[in-house]
C-alpha cells in the first residue's frame, strides 16, 4: 500500500510520550501513529491484519512447539523438536506481504538448526518425499510443484489466500499446515529409526496426511 509524506503540527510532549510507546512497540514514530489514526477511524492496516493471521497460526500451536514473536510485524518464528538423534529443532519461519489481498500471501521457510551432514539428508530426503506425496495426493488439482522451492536444508512455501474467508481462516490453515508437515516428518524419521520397509513407510504417511487434510479442512 502506498504512503505518502504529510507535515503535521504536534506538542513536543505528545511526541516524546509516542516515541517512547514507539520504542516499546518496536516500530517508528511515522508507523505508530499511522496505527493510532487508522485504529480511531476504524482501518485495518497490513501490520494488524499480519498480526491477526499470526495470532490464529501461534493458536495452532501445542506444547510441542515453541513461538517466538519478532520485531517485524511481516515475520513468526515457531521451532519444533523432533525424537530423534541428537534431538534436532526444526524452524519454522512464516513471512507475510504487506499487501494481504494479493494471491501469494507470503511464505513458509522450512529449515533444520542442524550440523549433521547425516541428518540434512534426511531431511533433503523428506522434502522431495512430501512434495511429491502433495502432489499426487492433492484433490483440487492445483498444481503443487509451482508452491515449492528446495534448496539445501531447506525448503519454502509459497501460502496462497484461495478460498479463505478471513484471516482467521488463513491464519488457521498455516498453522494446521505446519503441524501437520511436522508430525508426517516425525513419523518419517521414527520409521527410519525402526528401520521400517519404504513402501510401508511411504503407505503410513500418506495415511496420515491424509487424515489430517479430512480433519483440517479448508486446506492451505
Amino acid at each position: 500500500m502506498e504512503r505518502s509524506m504529510y507535515s503535521l503540527i504536534l506538542m513536543d510532549d505528545v511526541v516524546a510520550v509516542i516515541d517512547v510507546l514507539a520504542q516499546q512497540q518496536g516500530t517508528s514514530r511515522s508507523n505508530y501513529i499511522n496505527q493510532i489514526l487508522a485504529e480511531h477511524v476504524g482501518y485495518l492496516t497490513p501490520e494488524k491484519q499480519m498480526q491477526q493471521v499470526f495470532s490464529c497460526v501461534a493458536q495452532q500451536m501445542d506444547k510441542e512447539f515453541r513461538v517466538q514473536e519478532q520485531g517485524s510485524d511481516a515475520m513468526l518464528l515457531i521451532f519444533g523438536a523432533l525424537r530423534y538423534k541428537y534431538r534436532p529443532t526444526i524452524r519454522y519461519r512464516v513471512e507475510l506481504t504487506r499487501d494481504q489481498r494479493d494471491q501469494t500471501a507470503g511464505y513458509l521457510k522450512i529449515s533444520c538448526r542442524t550440523q549433521s551432514q547425516p541428518f540434512l539428508q534426511v531431511m533433503q530426503s523428506f522434502f522431495q518425499f512430501w512434495v511429491q506425496m502433495e502432489q499426487r495426493l492433492n484433490p483440487d488439482g492445483t498444481d503443487v510443484l509451482n508452491l515449492y522451492q528446495i534448496e539445501d536444508g531447506r525448503m519454502i512455501r509459497v501460502l496462497m489466500r484461495r478460498d479463505f474467508a478471513d484471516d482467521a481462516a488463513f491464519g488457521a490453515a498455516v498453522g494446521n499446515f505446519i503441524r501437520t508437515f511436522h508430525a508426517v516428518l516425525q513419523s518419517y524419521v521414527t520409521g527410519l529409526q525402526q528401520e521400517l520397509p519404504a513402501v510401508i513407510l511411504q503407505h503410513v504417511l500418506q495415511q496420515q496426511y491424509l487424515a489430517a487434510r479430512e480433519h483440517n479442512r479448508p486446506n492451505l
